[in-house]
């Protein structure tokens, strides 16, 4: 199979990595030369190219599946919209061909503040700037490519990848309700959830990509803190006015990704996944 990823970062490098070991012809798009130089030392063809830039687009392979997993980059000073809407947008216009298309979205598109379940036909309203964001670029690829499947992606955390791990180690308040949930996926899960995608997902389809118990804050950072040996959490009532982000609360549910396709978790809750994350963030 030929693959092409759009974003070879912490999930897409990964995703990369396996598919070579598998004999896979994997392409991949980065802006860095010398990210470029390391995907070929793994044996990915790299693309140099922007995806804000459509003149950079030009010469994409014709493959059989396109996986899109761009995140922003906060350094580039880049406004997200963008990243994530225009440069979608580019993409589609310059991929060759009728790939099976893949998008790695998020979660952040459900607004909800009730601290209820939250699947797949749930409302989305996301309250904050990014969600809307976030929601638009849906819209969008399905208005151009009807049978993309996306894949609502909760919090990627994994080695070299935990929350707030840099606050905890150096002892800073943590100023959250810690009582909210959080809804998490460990990245080796994330991957696992992407080639199940590629394989066996219905044309069209939306799967929340999540583990199997979202945790209260105070669970997580107390969990994370025994792990990096950093002091307990301490936790202090968030300022005023309460930011949006502060506002939601939901428990995501995975039911359709096990259900429709068939994704084992290694990881089903943060206890098992921060098992062997025992030293603290190397960035």
């Amino acid at each position: 199979m030929r693959a092409l990823i759009f974003g070879c970062g912490y999930l897409g490098k990964r995703l990369a990595r396996e598919w070579v070991a598998e004999g896979y012809e994997v392409h991949a798009t980065t802006r860095s030369p010398q990210r470029a130089a390391d995907l070929v030392r793994a044996g990915v063809t790299a693309h140099v190219c922007d995806v804000i830039d459509p003149q950079s687009l030009g010469g994409l392979p014709e493959v059989d599946v396109v996986v899109w997993a761009v995140g922003l980059d906060r350094s580039a000073n880049v406004p997200m919209r963008r990243v994530y809407v225009d440069g979608l947008s580019n993409a589609l216009t310059a991929l060759p061909g009728a790939p099976r298309f893949v998008h790695v979205s998020s979660t952040g598109v459900y607004g909800q503040t009730d601290g209820g379940e939250v699947d797949e036909l749930a409302p989305t309203h996301p309250l904050e700037e990014s969600g809307q964001v976030v929601l638009e670029a849906e819209t969008l690829l399905v208005s151009r490519r009807p049978g993309a499947v996306v894949l609502r992606f909760a919090g990627i955390y994994g080695p070299e990848r935990l929350i707030r791990a840099k606050d905890l180690l150096a002892g800073r308040l943590l100023a959250i309700d810690p009582e909210k949930w959080l809804n998490l996926i460990h990245v080796e899960d994330g991957v696992r959830a992407v080639r199940s995608a590629c394989l066996r997902a219905k044309p069209g389809a939306v799967y929340n990509v999540c583990d199997d118990r979202p945790a209260r804050r105070r669970e997580f950072y107390t969990l994370l803190a025994e792990r990096i040996g950093a002091p307990p959490p301490h936790f202090v009532a968030p300022p005023l006015p309460v930011s949006e982000s502060e506002r939601v609360n939901r428990r995501v549910v995975n039911r359709r990704l096990r259900a429709e396709l068939g994704v084992t978790l290694a990881y089903p809750s943060f206890e098992e996944g921060l098992r062997g994350c025992t030293t603290p963030p190397a960035t």
